[in-house]
């Protein structure tokens, strides 16, 4: 979970986005990034995969707040979306304090949706963490498509323990700052607990 550097008198959280291939995961981060101030995040790295043109993953830190004196910073990690990246997948989610849900909305996308939100909670359950007990969010991505499911249909679907979820288009930025801000807090919440 979370690492205290006592030093620089940091909490460090890491967050990571999971979802479908070509979901929009690398999208969400890219946008924040563009939109973060300089002195307020580090260096965004990606690795690109051999066979795909879905970044390997991408490391993102932002500072939000303070606890016990102690600043916040959140490190953004997407995962690759394709299932025989899954032992990447799998390491990415070492530590993790909070995860996104970034589903595809597009009706012919429903079953990749259903397949990596069953394979997050495996590969969570490998390492002992029990998604419905950590914070987290779904967005539904790319609303914005003609061919997007209806909410009630990805509701059923993906988030029947009714988690907080956000309709979002990240290649415009709607809904992506909304989902971020959500998991910060739920895992800002969840420090000050003291789950972390």
């Amino acid at each position: 979970m979370s690492f205290i550097n006592y030093s620089s008198r940091e909490i460090n959280c890491k967050l990571v986005y999971y979802g479908p291939g070509l979901g929009g995961k690398t999208t969400n981060l890219q946008f924040i990034y563009a939109r973060t101030s300089p002195e307020a995040k580090g260096k965004m790295i990606s690795l690109a995969t051999e066979t795909e043109r879905t970044l390997f993953f991408d490391f993102l830190p932002l500072s939000l707040g303070e606890i016990r004196g102690f600043k916040t910073r959140f490190h953004l990690y997407t995962v690759p979306g394709q299932v025989f990246y899954d032992a990447s997948r799998k390491l990415i989610l070492k530590g993790v304090d909070g995860v996104v849900f970034v589903a595809d909305s597009q009706e012919e996308r429903m079953e990749a949706n259903i397949e990596s939100l069953e394979n997050l909670r495996n590969n969570l359950a490998e390492q002992g963490y029990n998604l419905d007990k950590l914070p987290y969010v779904i967005q539904y991505n790319k609303r914005d498509l003609p061919n997007a499911a209806p909410l009630h249909e990805l509701r059923m679907l993906l988030n029947p323990t009714n988690v907080p979820e956000f309709e979002a288009c990240a290649t415009s930025g709607v809904g992506v700052f909304e989902t971020l801000k959500a998991i910060a807090k739920a895992v800002l919440t969840e420090l000050r607990r003291g789950g972390g």
